[in-house]
């Protein structure tokens, strides 16, 4: 009885630890699509415009989905 109580919550660790790396692992590529992305007209001389919307959705995009993840930690 008490090692099936102690393997469900081994289970329930690694699942959380799994769902948390998943958000903070798509916190990163958003930051990386959004935010470099929208970044990257400065050093290509295309366009000298910045889309500050999508940087600014980026960053809130990024902030929340790592705070997602810190919280299933927890």
């Amino acid at each position: 009885m008490q090692e099936a109580k102690k393997e469900v919550k081994e289970k329930d660790k690694t699942r959380r630890e799994k769902l948390a790396g998943y958000f903070f692992d798509l916190s990163k590529l958003v930051f990386a699509a959004l935010v470099l992305g929208g970044i990257t007209p400065l050093f290509t001389n295309a366009s000298n415009e910045i889309n500050w919307t999508t940087i600014v959705l980026g960053i809130f995009s990024t902030y929340i989905f790592a705070n997602f993840a810190n919280r299933i930690l927890k």
